[in-house]
């Protein structure tokens, strides 16, 4: 299967669990099962695929010990899609993660939508975007008591 298809067919398959944390939050099925295990868990194993499939492909002078060494290892599209999926994976796993702790916390869920896109978009921008709506609502700076 071509990096491409791989690519498209994971971008894609985040999308019902982006949609349910939006516009089903509450459901038992959303946060339960599909955002928080399902998608994540089959990206993760197409992940580790990939990596397997090209553990003796790695480009000459590719590694991640610099910005140089993984701008080579990512000259290969299966290993750049495999960070990709790493984003996807990673970022709808947050944003589940942001729409329970926000019932928990009482947040209003519409509030919260907003860190939800550009988690989705931004990942660690929308993280810290929900963090501080969650200090300004809560007045908790600690995610656990201390």
């Amino acid at each position: 299967m071509s990096a491409d298809l791989i690519f498209v067919l994971c971008s894609n398959a985040i999308l019902p669990g982006w949609l349910l944390l939006v516009f089903a939050p509450k459901w038992k099925w959303t946060t339960g099962l599909i955002t928080s295990f399902l998608i994540p868990c089959m990206l993760g194993l197409v992940y580790i695929g990939l990596f397997i499939s090209q553990a003796n492909v790695m480009p000459q002078g590719g590694g991640f010990g610099s910005p140089q060494e993984l701008a080579i290892s990512f000259s290969n599209p299966y290993l750049l899609t495999a960070g990709w999926i790493h984003y996807l994976a990673f970022d709808l796993f947050v944003g589940t993660w942001e729409v329970t702790d926000a019932q928990k916390q009482g947040i209003n869920h519409w509030l919260v939508v907003p860190c939800l896109f550009f988690t989705l978009m931004l990942g660690p921008a929308g993280f810290a975007l929900y963090l501080l709506l969650r200090f300004v609502i809560t007045k908790q700076f600690f995610l656990q008591p201390a």
